[in-house]
This record gives C-alpha cells, sequence and structure tokens, in this order.
C-alpha cells in the first residue's frame, strides 16, 4: 500500500479509525469485486481519498455499507465496508494510476524492470490496469482519459526540465489529473457545487504527492542517477517547502468552501493527517502516539508490572499454516506498528511496536485543550476530544 496520507491509528480516534478502515476495505474488495484479486495489489491510502470525499458529501443512506467477510488483514474478522460509486471511482482512479507507475518504473529501468522479459511483463500487467481503470470510470461516470493524458503528458514535460525550469510545471500533469477525480466526487454524491472547490483542493493534493514523493526520494534518485523533479530543476527544499506549505493553506481553504454531510474524516485526512505527511517528508516531526500511563494493582493489564499474572493460554489457537496465512496479511497493514492487533496463532490482543513512543497530540495544531484559536480547525469536530474547537 503506497500513498502521502498514512494517519497514525491512535490519531484518529475510534469513530474515525473505523471510517477510515472501512473506505480502506471498501476500495481492496471493490477491486476485487471489478477486477480480481491481482487488481487488489493496487489498494493505497490516497486512493481511498476519492471514497471518503464522495461519502462525506453525500446523503446519509443505508446503502453506504456492508458487512464483509472475514480477511487475513482483519485478523479474520468481519468489517463494515464502504461501497457503491465512491469506492468504484477510488479502484477506477487507483487503477489508472498504478498503471502509470509501474511504466514510469519500465521506462526507468527500476530493479528488476531492468530486464527486459520482466519490463514486458510489467507492460502488460499495467496495460490491463489501465483498461480495466477506463472501464470502472465509465461505470460510475468519470472519463479516465483525462489520467491517462496528464500521464502521457508528463515524459514530454519531463524532458524539457532542465535549471530554471519552474517544478510547478513539472507538477502539472499531476495536479490536472487529482484535480479531475476529486471534482468527480460532487458529481456522485449529488453536489454539483462542490466540484469547483474540491477541484482546486485536487489540484493542489496533486502538487503535494508530486513534491513529497520528489523529496522522499532526492537522495536515492541521486545516489541511482535516477530522474528528480527537484534536482533536474534546481528548486532547493527551502522552495519546495514553502510550495507544500502553501498547498496545504490553499487545500484547508478550498474544503471551507464545499458543503458536506459529515466532513470530519475528509477534514481529518486533508487538514491534519496531510500537513503530517508533509512534516515527515521534510523531517521536521515524527509519528507516535502518547505513552500509556503507568497502570499498577488490580487496574494494570495481566502481565504488566504491578497486575496480575497472565491468564492461561487461550485453547482456539490457530494452527502453523493458518497463522502464517493471517500474519502475511498483518505484515501488509500499519496494526503491527500501530494500533491493537491479534496474534495471528494465539489470538491475543496486542499492542503494535510503536506503543510506548511519542505521537504528538491529538490534531497537531488542532490540540483542542490548548490551541482552540488556531486558524487550522475551522470549527472542525474531527478530533473526538469534547470541546468546541
Amino acid at each position: 500500500m503506497f500513498g502521502i496520507v498514512r494517519p497514525c491509528l491512535h490519531r484518529l480516534g475510534e469513530s474515525l479509525k473505523t471510517q477510515w478502515t472501512a473506505h480502506l476495505c471498501g476500495l481492496c474488495l471493490a477491486l476485487r469485486k471489478d477486477h480480481g484479486q491481482f487488481a487488489r495489489l493496487v489498494t493505497n491510502y490516497d486512493g481511498l481519498l476519492i471514497s471518503v470525499l464522495t461519502e462525506a458529501q453525500a446523503e446519509p443512506a443505508g446503502d453506504l455499507r456492508r458487512t464483509a467477510g472475514p480477511c487475513p488483514l482483519r485478523g479474520m474478522r468481519t468489517a463494515s465496508v464502504a461501497q457503491g460509486e465512491g469506492a468504484r471511482l477510488a479502484a477506477a482512479v487507483s487503477l489508472v494510476l498504478a498503471s502509470a507507475k509501474v511504466r514510469d518504473h519500465v521506462a526507468d529501468g527500476d530493479g528488476l524492470l531492468a530486464r527486459g522479459p520482466v519490463a514486458f511483463a510489467a507492460r502488460r500487467v499495467a496495460a490491463g490496469w489501465d483498461a480495466a481503470g477506463t472501464r470502472s470510470g465509465s461505470g460510475v461516470g468519470f472519463d479516465t482519459a483525462v489520467l491517462t493524458a496528464a500521464v502521457d503528458r508528463q515524459a514530454g514535460i519531463e524532458a524539457l526540465a532542465g535549471p530554471g525550469t519552474p517544478v510547478l510545471s513539472v507538477t502539472e500533469p499531476t495536479e490536472t489529473a487529482t484535480a479531475a477525480a476529486f471534482a468527480h466526487t460532487a458529481v456522485l454524491a449529488g453536489r454539483p457545487g462542490n466540484a469547483v472547490p474540491l477541484a482546486e483542493a485536487g489540484r493542489l493534493f496533486g502538487r503535494l504527492a508530486h513534491l513529497l514523493d520528489a523529496v522522499e526520494d532526492r537522495e536515492a534518485d541521486a545516489a541511482s542517477g535516477a530522474w528528480n523533479p527537484l534536482t533536474a530543476t534546481g528548486t532547493p527544499l527551502t522552495e519546495a517547502r514553502r510550495l507544500a506549505d502553501d498547498a496545504l493553506h490553499g487545500i484547508r481553504l478550498a474544503l471551507r468552501e464545499a458543503e458536506f454531510t459529515d466532513g470530519r474524516l475528509a477534514h481529518r485526512l486533508l487538514v491534519h493527517e496531510l500537513r503530517t505527511s508533509v512534516d515527515r517528508a521534510f523531517g521536521t516531526a515524527s509519528c507516535a502516539h502518547g505513552a500509556a500511563p503507568t497502570l499498577a494493582g488490580p487496574y494494570a493489564p495481566p502481565g504488566h508490572p504491578g497486575g496480575p499474572p497472565p491468564g492461561p493460554p487461550r485453547r482456539d489457537r490457530r494452527g502453523l499454516l493458518a497463522g502464517c496465512a493471517v500474519w502475511a496479511g498483518l505484515a501488509c497493514t500499519c496494526r503491527l506498528c500501530c494500533g491493537q492487533y491479534e496474534d495471528p496463532w494465539s489470538r491475543e490482543r496486542k499492542d503494535g511496536l510503536c506503543s510506548g513512543s511519542d505521537c504528538g497530540d491529538c490534531s497537531d495544531c488542532c490540540d483542542c485543550c490548548n490551541c482552540c484559536d488556531c486558524d487550522c480547525c475551522d470549527g472542525c469536530d474531527c478530533c473526538d476530544c469534547g470541546c468546541d474547537c
């Protein structure tokens, strides 16, 4: 799974975490349903934003969720997952952009893709994803030609770019593609008035995605000799950070202009978590959740210092192969790092690896207890901390 918006589940709170997981699983299952198991490889954190935005604008309805069967990625549990046109649009966009990413790696000769047979197979896969994305997009009234045209235009722009070329001319195709996808969520939700502000939010999100990818890959690209927009145009990191901060501000203003039925998760991801992504890319912040308080006596969890001894092992342990399958699924999620998960073999509840570290406050700028006068919240209630910030 890839994407620039990778929220720490501890910051989301239970309500938003449940919604976020529903959209992630909904995207994955929409890909499987329409295009087969292999298509699930393109499931990504940024793609689910399309599903989130669609549902955030839609009127409440009983058909927005369905109960999905057990899945190894959820510890073999059932779950309520998002469904409908938002998930299908997210699937279409994810397929087309994943296809573009594969073709880009083939063109650069990255890793095994430098070998002719592997590159040939990758191109065949990319072509199949392109066709599948076109079918899915057509089913929800979205013409994916705007995405493919942007991807095709990218190579020519990069070939002409050099020192002194504005880096925003290089990010333009990505901006155009994401603007079209964000705007179409307003059409699906029956809120045409939202199309313009969401197109602006999408354009700036595309700019951020391109810039942050360039920042994160800058050293590796320099070592391998790969093309990097910042290096090629001579754009310093200070200028890239300024552009990123401007984009963050613009997204917040654009979202303020749109009308949502329930925009808490969209605001959380596109305002607060996106800011965290920028800080992470530029190395100005770290992500970890607040350390749990030290407990003793009867209130401490079993097995913790001062608490009762751990209980007897559960009898419904999984076998070796079944446990390995569940572990492989968990390894593809962030549950082993953030949040709680069920041990693949013993079924015991365990904390993620970052359970004892410090992940910041509940909402970065929107620390509802201390920072209610900041303007990044705009009256949001995405923090689940019970104040009127």
